[in-house]
């Protein structure tokens, strides 16, 4: 699979280092260089390319002019390149892939890369399973039947995150969402708990949920967000009511009106 790629920076010789650099990576194609923030949203929604390494200063419309720019259409995957590291946090909050300081290092443009690809690969696995479901539905539509909820599920599952960026105490954490074992809520906050850390995001929980595969990740009170996979046992209590023993220890109440979510776990 080809990588077609924009390069956008005011400095000519930050493009030709970049450029230098991309030649390593056999499936990066660079279609267009840009100079500024006008000509790179331009030729975002000219090319529609699958990445843009973004500079962040420039003049005129700056890097975040331009994501906001082109969110008019289906955007490209954004790796932001930069002198300052203060812009780190703001990239993030962005939704970049990456963030890299200048003189960019080949293993973490190596680094970030292979994110890229994995990013690309699941949306393609997206794209062509529902591709073929709307071209089975139109030839063969008595095939469909033979889809069931868990098969949709399936092919669904890689629309979910896979890392989830947090901004905590002036930081930027890349957690790895396996690694969650469970969630808070605190008004438009969450607390992320994994086995050696917790963390504060900012988000609501119903935004969150949807980035999570609720294969893994279920609702067991109205502010409780459990990954199944962490739980090891099952404690009745009163009034229908139960706790969830997670692999760390902790103790999670599972309210009656999310006591489905233990049944998996019964039979």
């Amino acid at each position: 699979m080809t990588i077609r790629t924009i390069l956008v920076d005011d400095e000519s010789l930050a493009i030709q280092g970049l450029t230098l650099r991309l030649q390593a990576h056999e499936d990066v194609e660079i279609i267009e260089t840009c100079q500024n923030g006008r000509e790179a949203i331009r030729a975002i929604k000219t090319h529609k390319p699958d990445l843009v390494f973004l500079d962040i200063q420039m003049p005129g419309f700056d890097g975040f002019s331009v994501v906001s720019g082109t969110m008019d259409i289906e955007p490209p995957l954004f790796v932001f390149v930069t002198a300052y590291s203060d812009h780190a946090i703001k990239a993030f909050e962005a939704q970049a892939v990456d963030y890299l300081m200048k003189p960019v290092d080949e293993q973490r443009l190596a680094d970030a890369l292979e994110r890229v690809r994995q990013r690309l690969a699941d949306k393609k696995q997206v794209q062509e399973a529902e591709r073929l479901r709307n071209v089975l539905a139109e030839i063969a539509p008595d095939a469909m039947t033979s889809f069931s909820p868990d098969d949709e599920e399936t092919i669904a599952s890689s629309r979910y995150e896979k890392l989830i960026n947090i901004k905590d105490r002036g930081q930027i954490f890349r957690v790895d969402v396996d690694s969650i074992e469970r969630i808070d809520a605190a008004g438009d906050y969450m607390c992320i708990y994994t086995a050696d850390n917790s963390l504060i995001l900012r988000e609501t929980m119903k935004d969150l949920e949807k980035r999570l595969d609720p294969r893994n990740f279920q609702r067991v009170h109205r502010s409780t967000i459990v990954n199944l996979s962490q739980v090891r046992q099952v404690k009745p209590h009163t009034n229908g009511e139960c706790f969830l023993i997670l692999e760390s220890g902790a103790q999670v109440k599972v309210s009656r009106s999310y006591r489905d979510v233990v049944a998996r776990f019964v039979h």
